[in-house]
């Protein structure tokens, strides 16, 4: 086979390197194929986070305070030897006796059943803080992963770009030392090399430092290999935005938790309203005592009622707490509603934001910039251009496809913030982007 000239394999050196990121779409890599999904994420989030098993167990906590508050207070037994003779201890005629007393206080105003709405009602609030916060680390989660396949999408790129710009030197080298090239090319190539070195480093300790917060909120040891993750599918279309403001409203989690603490407050100041109702106390008395002509039994009935004399300081005061405390909840309710309302439409314009750029940048940046790499390298063949220009334009290249990258990731954690809103997934995890999988740009 006849031997290319030393400037015919530099160029063809070039064009395999303007040729690799398709190459590598048709390769597939074992990260590709071993990748991690972001329905693993989730799965092992919520078998092992032990923030989330801590609000779980909460939530049962809270449940098994709701009959203990709507049930009578224990009855009060008594046992007594009565008027004995000392000494001896004998029964002191016609006085002793032995008995038996049992008293019961009734809250008559109703407050047993209040105290079991509160109980109830903040037993369900902290089953919803506990689902908030199902869908909290999911988000949190899912921005770990999102972070991850960035990195690992741009040190690809990177590792590729170095490798090229490592033949591309070594072309330069033999050029000049035979008097065809120049030593600007060389030295050039050698400090794009040098700065890929820098920046491959650079993000490989941003990988480390993302698998890590993501190995934590997975409670695994910092350490845990993470595979390179899989971009998942994400939803076409999104409902819009009144519709989507509705379903937060209706069925975000920390928004039911809210209005629990509403009602729970609500009953908690009708409680206190009738706290300044008198408890009764009901007790009956047995007692007995042995006599000449056989054993004698009687019994007594008593009824007794608390006497809030210090209504002013004690009840009164309660009604003004549970009176602030409503006030306060209700107060909280109306916030975290703006508060969603407001971040819903922040989430909304930044996927809108992402998806408008990344449209921008493969629909008609990319294409440009490929064009201007192919002008180039036209130009270059010719002697009109130099190598610093040819190797700018393919960097630029690379820039856009990295931020393409990029937009992908904030999209992702936007929409896994917005089903954090909404309470509810937005697409299936399991289902994987061929195009944004590893190995595949």
């Amino acid at each position: 086979m006849q031997q290319l000239p030393r400037w015919g394999r530099a160029l063809w050196i070039i064009g395999l390197w303007l040729l690799a990121p398709a190459v590598a779409a048709q390769t597939p890599t074992s990260s590709a194929t071993r990748g991690l999904s972001l329905a693993d994420v989730f799965t092992i989030l919520d078998r092992q986070n032990p923030r989330l098993e801590a609000a779980r167990q909460m939530a049962a906590a809270a449940a098994a305070r709701v009959d203990p508050a709507r049930t009578l207070q224990d009855p009060q037994v008594q046992f007594g030897l009565m008027n004995r003779n000392l000494p001896g201890f004998g029964l002191q005629d016609p006085l002793g006796m032995n008995q038996v007393q049992v008293m019961q206080m009734l809250p008559i105003a109703g407050q047993l059943g209040l105290a079991g709405r509160v109980a109830a009602a903040q037993a369900g609030a902290a089953a919803s803080r506990a689902a908030e916060l199902t869908w909290e680390l999911r988000a949190r989660g899912a921005m770990a992963f999102y972070e991850l396949y960035q990195v690992d999408r741009s040190i690809e790129v990177a590792v590729a770009t170095q490798a090229l710009l490592r033949d591309i030197g070594t072309t330069a080298r033999t050029m000049y030392s035979v008097g065809e090239g120049r030593q600007a090319d060389v030295l050039r190539a050698q400090i794009e090399v040098d700065r890929m070195t820098e920046e491959i480093a650079r993000m490989r300790a941003m990988r480390g430092a993302a698998a890590a917060r993501l190995n934590a909120l997975l409670d695994q040891p910092s350490n845990t290999p993470v595979p390179s993750p899989i971009l998942p599918a994400f939803p076409a279309d999104l409902a819009v935005a009144d519709s989507l403001e509705r379903m937060a409203l209706d069925g975000r989690p920390m928004l039911a938790a809210g209005a629990l603490e509403v009602e729970a407050a609500r009953a908690a100041q009708q409680r206190a309203r009738r706290e300044i109702w008198p408890d009764l106390q009901l007790g009956v008395i047995y007692g007995q005592r042995p006599m000449a002509m056989g054993t004698e039994r009687m019994i007594s009935l008593m009824a007794g009622f608390s006497v809030p004399i210090w209504a002013g300081r004690r009840q009164f005061k309660m009604r003004d707490e549970a009176s602030a405390m409503r006030l306060a909840a209700e107060a909280e309710l109306a916030a975290m509603r703006a508060d969603t309302r407001g971040r819903l439409g922040e989430l909304l314009a930044s996927i809108r934001r992402s998806r408008d750029l990344r449209a921008l940048y493969q629909g008609t940046i990319m294409p440009q910039a490929l064009a201007t790499v192919s002008s180039t390298l036209s130009a270059y063949r010719v002697g009109d251009v130099d190598l610093p220009m040819l190797l700018d334009a393919q960097m630029t290249v690379n820039r856009y496809r990295q931020q393409v990258f990029q937009l992908e990731a904030e999209e992702g954690a936007a929409l896994a913030e917005l089903e954090m809103l909404l309470g509810r997934p937005l697409f299936d995890p399991t289902v994987s982007n061929s195009a944004g999988a590893p190995g595949e740009r």
